[in-house]
């Protein structure tokens, strides 16, 4: 899987800072191709050099992390690790920028050598590095289609009670595109699992309100959901719901990789609404919510897989399709017309 060497680049205003990051990637299978000491300087490093990732630092002069990031992946887009020690990847409105510029991850700095956890964090960098660049990546483009308006939504919000979506790598800033497409206020309610790190959720859901104007919180159990709204899967929970509408948020021991869990959501809105409830499975590494996915179809609802060209990942969506976890596979920006009755497939 990683036979081809990882071709890095550094942007880093420091020179310290720099060289400790050359000597951590100094291992077999690894090359520092390329350093830059801003993020303008950075942009001409990797349009040059085409690396396979960048390490990318945050608090820069000329430009910083985020705006660099934002510019490489509108540009020559390339996957992105931010690493910093000025600022707290465990903040989650720093991890939501982050997120927002269109970086993969973002990671607390190495400590120093003599740290007893340096090389097990030296190894885990390394590792989510080689992992990252085997994603993907391409230019996300204008949508050909205007947001549906509420008076096209009236089907789905006669026919359909709710709408679950499953993601991880790259999920966020689908989410939020696809979000912006669905008109406010008469939307069935939306239940989302997401792939993040714990501490994330809240964060997650400022964003998503700032950004599309839905109104989203973090799931909590038992509590009403209502047209119009959002809500997302708690820290280290799982989200469902039963069939008064009401979430369903548990801690039961983990089953598999995940928790929050595409399959637990799916596998929920399929005993509790059956044909009244759509799917979506997002952009993500790995398989989560494929057989969740046809057991939804399997219970006569209806599932939407994100297509290859337009996934960062096209882990979730292609087990999805795979295991008959599909109804259609469309372009992210055909989803929320296809969910509100509006395609022609």
């Amino acid at each position: 899987m990683y036979n081809a060497t990882l071709r890095l680049v550094i942007v880093n205003d420091s020179a310290t800072a720099r060289a400790a990051l050359r000597r951590a990637f100094s291992v077999p299978g690894v090359e520092v191709v390329g350093e830059a000491k801003d993020g303008a300087e950075g942009l001409a490093v990797v349009a040059a050099l085409r690396p396979s990732a960048v390490v990318m630092d945050i608090v820069m002069p000329v430009m910083d992390g985020y705006a660099a990031t934002r510019q490489i992946m509108a540009t020559n887009p390339t996957p992105v690790v931010l690493v910093s020690s000025a600022v707290d990847p465990r903040d989650a409105d720093v991890a939501m920028e982050a997120l927002r510029s269109g970086a993969l991850a973002i990671v607390e700095a190495l400590p120093a050598v003599n740290d007893p956890a340096y090389e097990d964090r030296r190894y885990a960098l390394v590792h989510l590095l080689r992992s990252m660049a085997l994603v993907k990546l391409g230019r996300l483009k204008a949508a050909p289609l205007a947001p549906v308006i509420p008076r096209a939504a009236a089907g789905v919000a006669r026919d359909v009670a709710a709408i679950g979506i499953a993601a991880s790598t790259g999920g966020p800033n689908a989410v939020v595109e696809l979000l912006r497409m669905l008109p406010l206020n008469v939307m069935p309610p939306v239940l989302i699992v997401q792939h993040m790190a714990r501490g994330f959720a809240e964060g997650f859901a400022r964003w998503i309100t700032e950004a599309t104007g839905h109104p989203t919180s973090v799931a909590v159990d038992r509590s009403p959901t209502a047209r119009g709204e959002v809500y997302i899967a708690a820290d280290e929970h799982y989200l469902g719901l039963d069939t008064s509408l009401r979430l369903v948020v548990s801690d039961a021991p983990q089953v598999g990789l995940f928790r929050p869990s595409g399959n637990y959501l799916f596998e929920s809105l399929a005993r509790s609404l059956g044909p009244r409830a759509r799917g979506v499975v997002l952009t993500g590494m790995g398989d989560d919510g494929a057989d969740g996915a046809a057991t939804l179809r399997r219970s006569g609802g209806r599932v939407a897989a994100q297509d290859e060209a337009t996934s960062v990942v096209y882990g979730m969506p292609r087990a999805a399709a795979q295991r008959g976890g599909a109804d259609v596979i469309l372009p992210l920006l055909e989803i929320p017309a296809w969910l509100c009755g509006q395609s022609e497939v």
